[in-house]
């Protein structure tokens, strides 16, 4: 492994591509009109967001390209593990959320470990538009980046999929649950 933290080996990249590509010929219907060898192309060379993919991996986030923008001329990839990424769980919202615990303070926040991994909480409109493409979260629950209008109260928000609906709701920003983590998306 190089000395550089945020670069894989050359096998770590080659492992890697190959579950990608597995897992975007395996899910068609998130990506429609969007070519393997395109994304392949443009991950090439690209060490510090291919490290960033390893990482939504290695913490069970099972990332996949979801959507392309024409604007920024970037591939969307994102967590579409069913249930929130294991790796990640019991979590509280944010740093303030965190030291804001007097006792039982978890390891983490989302956004550390988000910051940490290099990729973004998914906002409202993109969980919406996430579980458009499958049913994510029908046990589990991930927090989402909160409105500062929102968090300026002590509040934050998460999302899951019950009922057959996407429900959005709140909590304070310094709790923490088992089966909350936070998905993350990255554009390439």
């Amino acid at each position: 492994m190089s000395s550089n933290k945020k670069q894989l080996s050359p096998k770590q990249t080659r492992d890697l591509l190959e579950i990608l590509k597995s897992r975007f010929e395996k899910n068609k219907n998130r990506h429609k009109g969007i070519e393997w060898v395109d994304v392949e192309a443009k991950l090439a060379g690209n060490t510090e967001k291919l490290w960033s993919l390893d990482e939504m991996e290695n913490t069970g986030g099972e990332p996949d390209v979801i959507a392309y923008d024409d604007a920024s001329n970037e591939y969307i990839f994102c967590d579409c593990s069913a249930e929130s990424p294991k790796g990640r769980r019991s979590v509280c919202y944010d740093r303030e959320g965190l030291e804001s615990r007097k006792e039982h303070r978890p390891e983490n926040s989302a956004v550390d470990m988000a910051a940490e991994m290099g990729v973004e909480l998914l906002d409202e409109e993109q969980y919406r538009e996430l579980q458009k493409l499958g049913h994510f979260d029908a046990k589990t629950s991930s927090w989402l980046k909160t409105p500062e209008a929102i968090r300026k109260h002590g509040g934050a928000i998460f999302g899951d999929f019950r009922y057959g609906q996407v429900f959005v709701y709140h909590n304070g920003a310094q709790s923490y649950y088992a089966a909350r983590a936070f998905r993350g998306i990255l554009k390439v």
